[in-house]
This record gives structure tokens, C-alpha cells and sequence, in this order.
């Protein structure tokens, strides 16, 4: 999973979410909001054709949709 978080392209020469989260958030992917990190999910199907800001009606729905099935999971523990 880190290999392909490190690689994926979430945009036209946006390889990889730390480079998806400085480009769209500004901030560090460690630093990502649960909201920020469900957008970027959403990108992932189709990154030439959505964008996780500004959100369109779209990527809000599917982003509500991640952030219910992240709270079905419930707290990662280690």
C-alpha cells in the first residue's frame, strides 16, 4: 500500500498523496484532516477528469460517502 500511495498519479504530474496534499492542501500528508485525505480517495478513479478542490457536488457526495464508511471502521489501533 505504500509503494502505490507513493506512485499513484492523483493529477496531470501529481505522483503520490505528499505530493497531492502540497499541491491541493498545502500541507504535509501527515498532516492531512480526514476530509482532506477522503477527497484525495475520490480523485483516484478518474484524476484527469476529478479534482479534490474546489469540490465539485460530486466529489462532496463521495467524499461524505468515504468519511461514513472510515467511521464504520472505527479507530485503527496498533
Amino acid at each position: 500500500m505504500e509503494v502505490y500511495l507513493n506512485v499513484i498519479e492523483f493529477g496531470p504530474g501529481v505522483y503520490g498523496v505528499e505530493a497531492a496534499s502540497q499541491r491541493f492542501f498545502g500541507v504535509s500528508s501527515n498532516r492531512l484532516t480526514q476530509m482532506q485525505a477522503a477527497q484525495l480517495a475520490v480523485v483516484l478513479p478518474n484524476p484527469y477528469r476529478i479534482q479534490p478542490t474546489p469540490m465539485s457536488d460530486y466529489v462532496k457526495k463521495r467524499t461524505r460517502w468515504v468519511m461514513r464508511q472510515m467511521n464504520n471502521l472505527g479507530p485503527i489501533t496498533f
